[in-house]
């Protein structure tokens, strides 16, 4: 699914619409309206497990050939704020956090409609809350800090959170990683040091900084959902016994370090821009 969502970057370039394409609004779909009544309930009942949850985002998504974005109402509630034609249907399962180019670039939860169709699915749209939460407050000024940033916008590589040339194929970089993680996972904190600096020292810059990004950005999301999935008794998400190791190895890899950081420093998880570099600045 994640893959999915990931192709939705892509998939936008190519099929978003300006925003002088919007018409008069459709009837209410009360699928969609149903659906957004029980997102903003369970993000009311997690608002005191993070500051992330303490109001609701837009909501985007295509039904009926249409886009349609659902922008917050109060305290409570959405209203359908914009509606265009959509060029194709946003694929079945995509979940996403981006700023929309059709709505003056204002910041959204992309879903498809089958978002809404169960709790769990509930929970990954509040996962995406979490990305909306991070752009609103720290991310472009921790980006300013980062080179492979930086340097990725200087040549116009738009696509470099999704694309950067990570040495995943490289089977010690792998093993070191996975040892980090199964120290982590065991309390372990020392033994978890000695593995994070290993990592540090194998990696480049660039590679540091984009593996501590991701542990950062989809880590904290990872983190949150999983403590939401607890509160309402679902079973958290793990990552398969086969799974490849690939970007969504740093969800994982984060969501444990974020951890064993807040054990360590209650509070810790919610101010996230200390909380970024105190992952950035680890193994030195």
């Amino acid at each position: 699914m994640r893959k999915i969502a990931d192709a939705l970057f892509l998939f936008l370039l190519a099929v978003l619409i300006p925003a002088q394409a919007e018409v008069t609004p459709g009837p209410p779909d009360p699928r969609v309206e149903l659906g957004l009544a029980q997102v903003g309930a369970w993000r009311e009942k997690a608002v005191d497990i993070h500051p992330a949850f303490a109001k609701n985002y837009p909501v985007a998504l295509v039904a009926g050939g249409q886009w349609r974005v659902f922008a917050p109402e109060g305290e409570k509630g959405w209203a359908l704020a914009f509606q265009g034609p959509a060029k194709q249907a946003v694929p079945k399962g995509v979940r996403a956090a981006m700023p929309l180019p059709f709505w003056e670039n204002r910041m959204a939860c992309v879903v498809s409609p089958d978002a809404f169709d169960s709790a769990a699915e509930i929970v990954v749209v509040l996962h995406e809350f979490v990305h909306c939460y991070e752009w609103e407050t720290v991310e472009a000024k921790l980006k300013e800090g980062m080179e492979v940033c930086r340097e990725a916008m200087a040549r116009q590589d738009y696509m470099w959170e999704l694309q950067h040339p990570f040495p995943y194929g490289n089977a010690e970089v792998r093993r070191v990683y996975s040892l980090w993680q199964k120290e982590l996972a065991q309390g372990r904190d020392a033994r978890a040091g000695h593995w994070r600096s290993m990592l540090r020292k194998g990696l480049n810059r660039h590679d540091w900084e984009y593996m501590t990004w991701q542990e950062w950005k989809e880590g904290l999301a990872r983190y949150l959902e999983n403590q939401v999935r607890r509160r309402f008794g679902l079973p958290p998400k793990l990552p398969a016994a086969d799974a490849p190791f690939d970007r969504v190895s740093f969800y994982r890899g984060g969501e444990l370090f974020i951890a064993r950081l807040a054990a360590k420093e209650p509070g810790l998880d919610k101010d996230i821009e200390r909380l970024y570099r105190r992952i950035l600045a680890s193994g030195g």
